[in-house]
Order: C-alpha cells, then sequence, then structure tokens
C-alpha cells in the first residue's frame, strides 16, 4: 500500500468535483463529448451495438478482443451455467423487496449476501484467474436477482433462468413469463451493448476507489451501484416516459416546455453532463425505436424535435440534446420490459463495465488516495476544560 507524503505545498489544485482532471488510465473505453462519439477498447460502441452481441462485447471487455466463434459459444455457455442464483439468496430476495419497491437497493443487498455466500476473497489476495471467475459470476447472476426481485414485489414466484436462451432474451423471460420475439431481443441486446461502460463516471471512479484497496469484488461493485442510486447520477427512463405522459398531445408540447424552464425544472431525458452534440447513444436508440414504428414512436420523435428547438431558443449558446435515457424508455416499453425495471435494465449491463473497471484497477496494486484542502477553524487551539459529570 502506497501511502501518499507529497508535502502540503506540493500539492496540486483541481477543479470542484475533480471535473475534467485524469485520476487513472485505462484501456476499456473513452468518451470524447465533443464529437458525440465513444469507444470500447478500439472499437466504437455503437457499431459494436449495431453488429454484435452482447456476449460478444462483454467478451471484449475483458479480453480485449472480440471472441472466435469457438470462443464465443463456450463463453456463451458458461455465462448461462452462472446465472442460477444459490439456495441461501432466496429468503434475502424475499426480504429485500419492501413495501415501496427499489430494485438497485434490493441488489445491492443481495449481492453483499451473495459474497458471503460465494466466499470471495479480496482482490489483494486472489490470482487474476479467480478474480476473473468471481467478476464473471456477479455479473452473470445480477439479471436473475433483479428479475427475481420484481416477481417476487409482484406476488409471483421467480422464474428459473433458461441456459439455452442469450442474456437479452433470457432477461425479458424472466421478468414477463414469456418468451420474447426476436425484434425485441434484438432492441434490448442494443441497448444493453450500448450501455456497458461510459467514461470514468461517478459509479465506475468508486468501483475503482475500492477496489484500489485490495477488497472482494462485491464491496467494490456495491459501492459503484450505491453511487449510481444517488438521484444526480443513476438513469431515469422511466421518468423521461413519464414526460411523453405528461405532455399528452402534441399541441401541449411548448406550453409544457415552457413552463418547465420559466420553473427551472429539469426537462427528463435531455441534456448530458459530456456530451455538446447528439448523445451517439440516443441516436442508436431512436433509430431503433423507428423500427418498431408506431404512434408512440411518432410521438416521441415529435417531442424531441420540439424540445431542441425550443431549448435552442430560451438557453441561447447551450447545446442541449436528448439523452441515453430519452428512447430507452421509448424502446424498454416496446419490448414489454415494466417501468420500474428500466433503470435495472442499465444496471445488467453497467455491472459488466463496473467490474471490468474493478479488474483493471486490481491490477495497478496502487491505492487511491487524494488529498483534501483543510477550510475548518485554525490549529492547534488550546482544548478547554472539560466540565466533569457529576
Amino acid at each position: 500500500m502506497t501511502i501518499n507524503t507529497t508535502p502540503i505545498d506540493e500539492l496540486i489544485e483541481v477543479p470542484a468535483g475533480l471535473r475534467g482532471v485524469i485520476a487513472a488510465e485505462t484501456r476499456l473505453s473513452d468518451v470524447r463529448g465533443s464529437e458525440g462519439f465513444y469507444h470500447y477498447r478500439q472499437y466504437s460502441a455503437i457499431e459494436l451495438a449495431r453488429g454484435c452481441t452482447f456476449e460478444q462485447v462483454w467478451f471484449l471487455m475483458l479480453e480485449g478482443r472480440l471472441p472466435e466463434a469457438a470462443e464465443l459459444d463456450e463463453f456463451t455457455n458458461t455465462v448461462a451455467r452462472l446465472r442460477k442464483l444459490p439456495d441461501e439468496l432466496l429468503p434475502v430476495l424475499a426480504a429485500a423487496t419492501g413495501a415501496e419497491f427499489r430494485p438497485m437497493i434490493g441488489l445491492r443487498t443481495a449481492l453483499s449476501m451473495l459474497a458471503s455466500v460465494l466466499d470471495l476473497p479480496p482482490l489483494w489476495d486472489a490470482d487474476p484467474a479467480t478474480c476473473g471467475r468471481d467478476a464473471l459470476r456477479l455479473c452473470a447472476m445480477t439479471p436473475t436477482i433483479l428479475a427475481a426481485l420484481h416477481r417476487l414485489h409482484r406476488g409471483l414466484e421467480p422464474i428459473e433462468p433458461q441456459p439455452n436462451l442469450s442474456t437479452a432474451a433470457n432477461w425479458i423471460y424472466q421478468l414477463t413469463g414469456e418468451l420474447p420475439d426476436q425484434r425485441a431481443v434484438r432492441a434490448i441486446d442494443r441497448y444493453l451493448v450500448a450501455t456497458i461502460d461510459h467514461g470514468f463516471n461517478a459509479s465506475t471512479f468508486t468501483a475503482r476507489v475500492v477496489a484500489s484497496t485490495g477488497a472482494d469484488i462485491a464491496s467494490a461493485l456495491i459501492a459503484a451501484i450505491g453511487a449510481f442510486t444517488g438521484p444526480l447520477h443513476g438513469g431515469a427512463p422511466d421518468r423521461a416516459l413519464e414526460s411523453l405522459d405528461e405532455i399528452g398531445t402534441p399541441d401541449r408540447i411548448d406550453d409544457w416546455v415552457r413552463a418547465k424552464i420559466r420553473n427551472g425544472d429539469r426537462i427528463m431525458g435531455f441534456g448530458h453532463a459530456v456530451y455538446r452534440t447528439d448523445d451517439p447513444r440516443s441516436l442508436l436508440l431512436r433509430e431503433t425505436a423507428l423500427e418498431f414504428g408506431g404512434a408512440r414512436v411518432d410521438f416521441a420523435t415529435t417531442v424531441e424535435r420540439r424540445v431542441v428547438e425550443l431549448l435552442a431558443e430560451l438557453k441561447p449558446g447551450r447545446s442541449i440534446y436528448a439523452n441515453v435515457e430519452f428512447y430507452a424508455g421509448v424502446v424498454m416499453e416496446l419490448c414489454g420490459i415494466p417501468r420500474p425495471m428500466f433503470t435495472p435494465t442499465f444496471a445488467v449491463s453497467r455491472v459488466i463495465g463496473w467490474t471490468a473497471n474493478i479488474l483493471e484497477q486490481a491490477d495497478t496494486g496502487k491505492i487511491i488516495r487524494p488529498a483534501a484542502r483543510y477550510i475548518g477553524p485554525a490549529a492547534p487551539q488550546p482544548v478547554p476544560p472539560v466540565v466533569s459529570r457529576r
């Protein structure tokens, strides 16, 4: 463990929130916001989403290359076998649903129990093969946990995962109990690929901080989920869809948007901290939604176009476009995903990015230990007399 011994007068000033500060090196992904481009390893993430399956890109994130046909079959079969949950976890899932359904909190609780059941070793003590195996198990079980939480909350029995289904198809099946058609599977597959990773966001950074201490992989993953549940970070495609419901008809768009801006309210599904042009994920999902067609999609594209026009008019000088949340909700609704499970669907893919970052950070063997500027009262000061208790 390396301790920071840099003298205080040699420390570097950084902006609030570490905005724009390079805190680590990675071979996994990058976001070039001004270009509207992001990539996994050496490939465009959007091109991967259009041409590859989720399992192929999952392999890429772990191994640094796309798999050969035989490797893909073996990897897919391995993931399918690992989806089944240990019996010890089922009582925890039943207790974690709660009166108010919060699936990400339930996932966090279940992963904590799972770490104990699987007896996961600290990253510091484990060899790379063991760490990789543990990462694969946690990622494979995550959708099974989330789907079980959803069904238990509705008073239904969880559905066993099907080993002959892909991750996307199995996710829809375990939620709905029905085998999905290929159009829905391909749409969810695209979404999952497009959201596997996205630069050094707050949850990814959190995962890497915990991994840098040498803790077990589940602890780092749970920390990432905790950061992700924060309202300033986690996706909200269900809220973006609710905006379409609130607007209702095309003639109400202008009044609704103007009222939101006048009141200082955020328009869900628009704007991004990194992109200053179209969010490439939004463009991909708009394209995917248009393949379904229908009145809902037509209305969504009309709302998007008009909101962007009004934002340009009422907030001149700012580039605000639809983000991944806007069309994600539309696509997931078309595929039969229940609204409370929109954000968990995001988590089904993002656990891949989190664990890939955890493994990469563990390889460095260095603890992340920044400094803070003290701004409290000057020290040292005399300690006042302590009033004795009688």
